[in-house]
């Protein structure tokens, strides 16, 4: 049986527009080969190794990105909450050594990205702060260290 990936409805239209993406590189790279055929013999032919390389690529991550929506549960709105920090909540941290403060949202491993502050369920932080309600405070042991975050303020925003 395959696991639940769970996504955010804004996740999900992400991953359908990369696959969409994919498929249409599909097409290109179909037709590279047939051309690089085209110019004789394809064991001397560094074109068609090559796109044949990225054809395999391709065909990899269609078949991933299938996987993932066909095994998605998607968190609706209503499913976020304000009280506790739910998946799909934006959580804003406060770190109480340095007192810097940082903006998270929390999401399922498929979905996360550390540039747009997407952090996973999995991670040691999103771990820490998930069921936790505002003003308690969490301690992180993560890869670089000991951390310990006051919750200031759990949203739905995006």
């Amino acid at each position: 049986m395959d696991k639940e990936i769970i996504l955010t409805a804004e996740g999900k239209k992400k991953l359908e527009k990369k696959l969409d993406e994919y498929k249409l590189v599909r097409k290109d790279v179909a037709e590279r080969i047939r051309n690089a055929k085209d110019f004789g013999e394809i064991s001397e032919n560094p074109e068609f190794e090559n796109a044949k390389s990225e054809q395999s690529f391709i065909e990899g991550e269609i078949a991933n990105l299938e996987n993932l929506l066909k095994n998605a549960k998607i968190i609706e709105d209503k499913e976020i909450h304000t009280d506790i920090v739910s998946l799909g909540s934006t959580v804003r941290l406060k770190n109480t050594h340095t007192n810097e403060e940082a903006e998270y949202i929390l999401v399922g491993t498929a979905e996360s990205d550390a540039n747009h502050n997407k952090i996973s369920n999995e991670s040691p932080i999103g771990q820490a702060i998930f069921g936790r309600k505002k003003d308690e405070t969490i301690n992180v042991n993560a890869p670089g260290g000991k951390y310990q975050y006051k919750i200031i303020k759990i949203s739905r925003k995006h």
